[in-house]
């Protein structure tokens, strides 16, 4: 496929995907929000987050029509807006106005898919990230058992056809009163998580292996995929803190969290500023930890001076707060410094040994006063520090040095 039609096609995929989460929207704005149904303004969002993948599948697609995570990544966006579109339209023609929206009950049916061709896709776009094959042959089993997941999905919505409708729409999988498409739908889900588990560990045993431009593609997604795990119940924690219910914190979290894996899949296949990722990690820990440890120590002063001098029942005194504030801010540069040697002595050891050198040449240099010894010394710290291929150095000789070349000459 050329790069023209590649791109039209990855575009269209795009284009189509928008509209029908638009239409999406527009339904669900106009309708109630049933408690006892899944879709939600939440998981809308959700969907909307899976339409970034789209969009960078396009991009993708367009520069590289071979690179096969660029068409799993339209996979996902296109999917993402059939299913909301299928899933919101289903709601509308079967529970807020039934009977004026032809085909709604097959489309509930068809959201019964949802789950096996989200796991699907997921497994075959680890296992084959960022080269768009798998680590090795034999890694190539798991793509099986991820089809096989998906075969065993679908043969348990064909059992739930005649429960299509408001059961199903409800439901959203087999009936679990004991249906025969219960025993399919279980048996899939667990193949297809399987599958998931054994592509993450595969991009694991791929990164151990990896160098150069794919150790740093492989790095944007370990960051993105770490900052989701880390991040989900922080924010979910401050959400409900606010006075969110635990579901809207926990929609709201996904679909703000779930932004940098897109974002990180597109940057590492396009191959734009790979190498940025180790600065980003290093000033993640360095103010993560930062931000922990300062918290900490302004939450434990303010905590005991208000025990001490207001009492354990009261509110601590103002300059008790104003006090821990000082202190926090006066801690703030130190402890950074202290926190960044830290993080660079242990993640990064060859920025770490670099300073090392060079603050130890530049204490031997004030003693050092043998122009040789000082050329050679030198051209020893570039060599450790800055690893280049060949090094040589050029002195510019003096005027006295160029009298006495002359003199010795004549």
């Amino acid at each position: 496929m050329s790069k023209g039609t590649a791109a039209r096609l990855g575009w269209s995929l795009f284009g189509f995907s928008a509209l029908l989460l638009g239409i999406a929207f527009a339904l669900n704005l106009g309708r109630p929000q049933y408690a006892e149904l899944g879709a939600t303004t939440g998981e809308l969002l959700l969907g909307l987050d899976l339409l970034l993948f789209g969009w960078f599948g396009a991009l993708i697609v367009a520069r590289q029509p071979s690179q096969p995570i660029g068409w799993i990544l339209c996979a996902f966006g296109g999917f993402s807006g059939l299913t909301t579109f299928a899933s919101e339209y289903a709601i509308y023609g079967l529970i807020t106005h039934p009977g004026a929206a032809p085909g709604a009950a097959a489309l509930a049916w068809l959201t019964s898919w949802e789950v096996a061709v989200y796991l699907g896709l997921l497994a075959v776009l680890l296992l084959l990230f960022p080269t768009g094959r798998p680590p090795s042959p034999r890694w190539r089993w798991w793509l099986w058992l991820a089809g096989i997941g998906n075969l065993l999905f679908i043969l348990s919505a064909l059992w739930v056809w005649p429960l299509r409708g408001v059961e199903l729409l409800r439901l959203n999988a087999p009936d679990p009163a004991g249906a025969p498409g219960t025993t399919l739908y279980t048996v899939g889900a667990y193949a297809g998580l399987v599958a998931v588990l054994a592509a993450a560990a595969s991009v694991v045993v791929r990164f151990r292996r990896a160098r150069g431009v794919e150790r740093q593609q492989i790095k944007w997604l370990l960051y993105a995929v770490l900052t989701v795990i880390l991040g989900f119940p922080l924010l979910g924690v401050a959400l409900h803190a606010l006075g969110w219910t635990s579901e809207e914190a926990a929609d709201a979290s996904t679909a703000v969290l779930i932004i940098p894996i897109p974002v990180a899949l597109g940057l590492a296949i396009l191959k734009y500023r790979l190498y940025d990722i180790d600065r980003l990690i290093n000033r993640t820990l360095v103010y993560g930890l930062l931000t922990a440890l300062l918290g900490l120590i302004y939450a434990g002063a303010v905590l005991i001076l208000g025990q001490v001098f207001g009492g354990v029942t009261e509110d601590p005194p103002s300059w008790a707060v104003a006090g821990a504030t000082l202190a926090v801010a006066a801690l703030f540069q130190p402890a950074r410094r202290r926190i960044q040697a830290v993080v660079d002595r242990r993640f990064n050891r060859r920025k770490y040994n670099a300073v090392k050198t060079v603050e130890a040449f530049s204490h031997r240099l004030r003693d050092e006063v043998d122009l040789d010894a000082l050329s050679a010394e030198l051209l020893g710290v570039v060599d450790q520090t800055m690893q280049p291929t060949t090094t040589s150095l050029w002195l510019r000789p003096t005027a006295e040095l160029l009298a006495s070349d002359r003199g010795r000459g004549s």
